[in-house]
């Protein structure tokens, strides 16, 4: 069960309001790489782990305080729309060019949430569960997971730069620090599988014998050009010290031309002209 604690994890009180700002902050709220989102991705990673208990437990302690961060935006976002006027974009519409390039407030924060947050991204595509990553496999995952935490971290910077308010700046400073601790653990988790797997490649639970492993390590010039054949991808022992990189530079077809027998006359396709035959294979 959760036990919710009154307290913030930390103070989120802007010096001002700024319905425009507010806007701008939505995208780390309900964006898809926002805190809604690794909050349930790692609730759903941790409540379905079947894996070491030390796993599960880090994903549910990590959950649990993105779920404080999703407070903490919540009550910014809030408090930057305090006494916000109700008229359509009063302050931005001033300056027509400051409104084309800022996009004004958004009116659904008045219309639809009465002065408070939404689980909505910064152009107002509310939050879907699809941005969630839960595969059950732990390795997949916590690269998912880095990933989502190098964007949110990214975009959080972002928005520290876009801000004047040391309110808000002192608040996204806290959660780019933790955003510095979360990538760093999941790099920590990673590598931990990765050396108890000896393999990098997921599933490593796949045999390696089932695979075409004469295409393994094959790197595909599908461009014009050689300057990928530079790339440490392209040249040397691959990274799973289990083969070496081949740089192909005029990748072959290996399948036939393809060939579709025409659909049912019930399906109402357009006929062809000509029934071609199959390709002998």
């Amino acid at each position: 069960m959760f036990f919710h604690i009154k307290e913030l994890q930390y103070d989120a009180a802007p010096e001002r309001p700024d319905p425009v700002y507010a806007k701008k902050l939505q995208e780390i709220l309900g964006g898809h790489y926002g805190e809604m989102t690794v909050a349930m991705q790692y609730l759903f990673q941790g409540l379905n782990s079947r894996a070491d208990k030390k796993y599960r437990d880090l994903l549910l302690d990590t959950a649990t305080e993105e779920l404080a961060h999703v407070e903490m935006l919540v009550t910014m976002i809030a408090r930057l729309l305090d006494d916000a006027p109700v008229d359509v974009q009063e302050e931005a519409a001033k300056d027509p060019l400051v409104e084309a390039a800022l996009g004004g407030r958004n009116p659904q924060h008045v219309i639809v949430s009465g002065l408070g947050a939404l689980p909505a991204d910064s152009a107002g595509n509310f939050w879907s569960g699809s941005y969630v990553g839960a595969s059950g496999n732990l390795l997949a995952d916590f690269r998912d997971n880095l990933t989502k935490e190098s964007h949110g971290r990214l975009q959080a910077v972002r928005l520290y730069e876009l801000s004047d308010d040391s309110g808000v700046k002192d608040m996204l400073s806290f959660l780019i620090a933790r955003d510095t601790m979360h990538q760093n653990q999941w790099i920590a988790a990673i590598s931990e599988i990765e050396q108890r797997e000896c393999d990098l490649v997921v599933p490593a639970t796949f045999p390696r014998s089932l695979e075409k492993q004469e295409v393994s390590y094959d790197f595909y010039n599908f461009s014009r050009g050689e300057e990928s054949k530079k790339g440490r991808w392209a040249n040397g022992p691959s990274m799973d010290g289990k083969g070496l990189f081949n740089y192909v530079a005029s990748p072959p077809a290996y399948g036939p031309k393809p060939f579709l027998f025409p659909a049912p006359l019930p399906v109402h396709d357009t006929i062809p002209m000509v029934h071609p035959k199959p390709s002998k294979i």
